[in-house]
């Protein structure tokens, strides 16, 4: 069996501690060889992000400096073009040969992955693997799975964290370890509205927001 790369994508803008919480939490569980953050440049569902790609690397940076199984990818960052996840997978795959790759998403995410392109061939470049909000689980969401996802989902679904380690990519795993309740827009929300955040981030990239005025802090 071979460990496999973990790989966690998004905007960071900022990376905090649910970030982190996460990483971990799933570098342990998956006995992973490594943990790459992928900070996006071009995001194709959402509004772009308020901090530069160069600042939001920065503060990635900074958090994970005494993280040594977390690396940082910035391959997106590189294309100037919408980061396409399919695209990015290809990429890796390309360069990783055979180890698996195990990508890393929320529920939510995985509610609307019909939506992104090329979904259909996600499976073949990587493993999908799920995580929880807090409160986010369909049974108590009214905005509850589609059929289509759910097949999807009951067709590759395993609840073996061994055949991760044994397939380069194909699976579907749903981890019962639920992120912390922070996210990124109520840390930028605190920041406008002069509320206290320091709880939710590292200090280092704490003190890189306030230094550079971040958020209209």
């Amino acid at each position: 069996m071979t460990q496999p790369i973990g790989i966690l994508g998004g905007a960071f803008d900022p990376v905090h501690n649910g970030h982190l919480h996460l990483a971990t939490t799933f570098f342990k569980e998956l006995d992973l060889a490594e943990l790459r953050f992928i900070p996006l440049n071009y995001p194709a569902h959402r509004t772009a992000p308020l901090a530069s790609s160069k600042q939001r690397l920065e503060m990635l940076k900074l958090a994970v400096e005494n993280h040594v199984h977390l690396k940082i990818d910035d391959c997106e960052l590189h294309r100037n073009e919408v980061s396409y996840t399919i695209n990015t997978l290809k990429l890796l795959r390309k360069n990783i040969g055979d180890t698996p790759l195990c990508m890393l998403i929320g529920m939510e995410n995985f509610k609307t992955l019909n939506s992104w392109q090329q979904w259909q061939y996600l499976l073949d470049y990587a493993h999908i693997v799920i995580a929880s909000r807090p409160g986010s689980d369909a049974k108590n969401n009214k905005d509850k799975m589609d059929n289509e996802m759910q097949g999807f989902m009951n067709k590759f679904i395993t609840t073996s964290v061994e055949d991760l380690h044994q397939q380069s990519a194909g699976c579907i795993i749903k981890l019962d370890i639920p992120m912390l309740d922070i996210s990124s827009t109520q840390i930028r929300n605190n920041f406008q509205s002069s509320l206290n955040s320091e709880s939710l981030l590292p200090d280092k990239v704490l003190d890189f927001i306030q230094t550079h005025h971040l958020y209209n802090y």
